[in-house]
């Protein structure tokens, strides 16, 4: 039988151990020690997320270059206090994976690649919060998609930023040399 956690009376930061075992809060986020709940996601959000995990996976499956990951996965970006942010879709290459030294709980060693999703509550200040602790914790590129606007901008931890829209497409650059995604696939 799993271990129930109940809320916290304390105002003490939770860990990342012990948002782990909170399975019944889900979906949330855990920044600086302190659990901020997130609504589902809407029906679009779960196809663009499908479309473009899809597309990454086959790639990186041919290619042997890593693993791809998706649906709200965890991601230690500080500790003690900390922050465990939730990426929409992730590509880990084999050299990151091999740092690991947990299989189970969330990541603790940052990806190459997280994408996100845009929901129409997010705030864009919250946004770039979210990109400046990916990149602080060693995430080389960031995709940012917008459903209202049908664009990807691809962020950088140097503060770069390249919109791609409809007609055009989103490439792996040096993080997966040789991919390429047509905007118009993500939102299909």
């Amino acid at each position: 039988m799993e271990d129930a956690v109940s809320p916290r009376e304390s105002t003490a930061p939770v860990t990342g151990e012990e948002l782990l075992r909170m399975s019944w809060l889900n979906p949330c986020e855990l920044v600086c020690g302190r659990i901020v709940r997130m609504t589902p996601t809407n029906p679009t959000h779960g196809r663009i997320e499908a479309n473009v995990a899809a597309a990454l996976r086959a790639f990186v499956r041919t290619q042997n270059l890593g693993v791809v990951m998706a649906g709200e996965v965890g991601i230690f970006t500080t500790r003690n206090p900390d922050t465990v942010r939730a990426a929409d879709v992730l590509f880990l290459s084999h050299e990151r994976d091999a740092l690991r030294t947990r299989r189970d709980g969330f990541l603790e060693v940052a990806p190459d690649l997280v994408v996100e999703i845009l929901s129409p509550t997010d705030r864009p200040d919250a946004v770039r919060r979210k990109l400046d602790e990916y990149f602080a914790a060693g995430v080389r590129m960031a995709w940012v998609i917008d459903p209202a606007t049908r664009t990807v901008r691809v962020h950088r931890p140097n503060g770069d930023v390249r919109s791609v829209a409809a007609g055009e497409v989103v490439a792996g650059d040096d993080v997966l040399p040789g991919f390429v995604l047509p905007v118009d696939e993500v939102f299909e």
